[in-house]
């Protein structure tokens, strides 16, 4: 079981609301719900029951038949599953949820009797689909549970996220070696991603091929989920249309260039579903920064990420002409001949949104030019804006954050630029290294 962070969040749940809510791990599939719930309950409480919907028997399923009479309905769930419950120490676990909507609708009920605990896990691409004909519970704490972020991944390698923590604090070069060697760690993470899969497959074999082959298998099954949802397939092509879009840098994800067909109203329910899903992030484009970042998006204006940065890398060197395993050693040596922007770009918004913030990007006509300004990314800390803006290699080019700072000068915060290039200053923009992204963001 690797170190995760919901660990955490479930810890809280359990000390805060003592039995007054279900929790809800919710999410992508493969992202680890169940182990983190399973571990959870071997850890924290005398005993648990885990139910999983997608494999149990026709015995356990009629148990929910009938839940007027509780003391009946535990008795019947210990004696199926062979488990004794202990009153306030004992938790059960409904895993895959989505599955088997009469379960969710009777939280309500056993939340209220009190005796045990209960976790729920579900998939994002249809939990909320199979949910019309029950009544939602309003007695859940949701927890959203992503892929493995970089100080996970690290934890995970055996390494030492504090140093890492240590060197953002003390704000000074590191030099060129460290850099550049933090800096080749990174891209490791940037080839796995945060797929516990795929991570579990490097840390057994350290092979590159074989890694790829688990995140293959993943993306497989994500196709397949999304046809069950649109058979038509077009969900699965926006999806696969993802990162060829930020490739082609787009200013905003285009339906047509995914479907190579005109776009219907169906298109864009499919595109709020792939969204709902949980295996892409949006990423919304803000038209007045200076009032407020949420209110002023622009709903129809957006770009989308992949939820996993290793996923990205796959499908985004799928065709690629050379095996895979020298595409991940050009990766890794900063070989590679096309410009990895878009790649840094990904693993800086999934860092962002895995931090609990919402995604946002701010596009501006530059004055007597039919081109625009650019800023990558938008964050909010201490009622400051905070603009982020990611390069690949130079830093000499920093116009957009520039005159994003004078245009806002009133309302913006610090600002940054991450790159592979060590601690730096310019004026007032602040240069930080792509792997310190989290501890930046910890620390606004």
């Amino acid at each position: 079981m690797f170190k995760r962070k919901a660990y955490d969040e479930l810890l809280k749940w359990k000390n805060e609301w003592n039995g007054k809510y279900a929790c809800l791990l919710e999410g992508a599939r493969r992202v680890g719900k169940t182990t983190i719930a399973e571990e959870f309950a071997r850890n924290e409480y005398d005993s648990y029951i885990l139910i999983d919907f997608s494999n149990t028997s026709k015995e356990m399923l009629e148990i929910f038949d009938d839940i007027s009479k509780l003391d009946r309905f535990f008795l019947r769930l210990q004696l199926e599953t062979g488990v004794e419950l202990y009153e306030r120490k004992s938790v059960i676990i409904f895993d895959e949820i989505q599955l088997f909507p009469k379960a969710r609708q009777a939280i309500k009920h056993l939340v209220k009797d009190g005796r045990y605990d209960y976790i729920e896990t579900g998939s994002l691409i249809s939990i909320k689909k199979n949910v019309k004909d029950i009544l939602i519970p309003s007695e859940e704490h949701k927890i959203r549970v992503y892929p493995m972020d970089y100080e996970e991944f690290i934890w995970a390698t055996k390494g030492n996220s504090n140093i890492l923590a240590m060197a953002y604090k003390s704000n000074v070069e590191l030099g060129n070696a460290t850099n550049r060697n933090a800096m080749k760690d990174f891209r490791i993470y940037m080839a796995i991603g945060g797929m516990p899969q795929a991570v579990e497959q490097y840390i057994i074999t350290n092979n590159f091929d074989a890694v790829d082959k688990v995140k293959r298998e993943i993306l497989e099954l994500y196709y397949d989920d999304l046809k069950k949802i649109d058979d038509s397939g077009r969900i699965t092509d926006m999806y696969k249309s993802v990162p060829c879009q930020l490739v082609a840098k787009k200013k905003h994800y285009v339906i047509t260039k995914a479907t190579g067909k005109q776009k219907t109203r169906k298109d864009e329910e499919r595109l709020f579903e792939l969204i709902e899903s949980g295996l892409v992030l949006p990423c919304y484009n803000v038209l007045n920064p200076s009032i407020s970042l949420s209110q002023t998006k622009d709903v129809n204006c957006f770009k989308l990420y992949l939820s996993d940065i290793g996923l990205f890398t796959t499908m985004i060197f799928n065709d690629s002409q050379n095996g895979i395993s020298d595409i991940y050693k050009r990766l890794l040596s900063d070989t590679l001949p096309a410009d990895l922007g878009y790649l840094y770009e990904n693993v800086v918004a999934q860092a962002i949104k895995s931090s609990g913030r919402d995604l946002y990007y701010h596009t501006w006509r530059k004055e007597k030019s039919t081109h625009s300004f650019e800023i990558d990314f938008l964050i909010t800390s201490k009622n400051k804006v905070i603009p982020i803006e990611v390069k690949s290699s130079s830093v000499k080019n920093h116009k957009s954050i520039d005159n994003f700072g004078e245009k806002y000068s009133q309302y913006v915060g610090e600002r940054f630029l991450l790159s592979q290039k060590d601690v730096g200053k310019i004026g007032v923009l602040k240069l930080k290294p792509i792997y310190m992204i989290l501890w930046l963001l910890k620390d606004l």
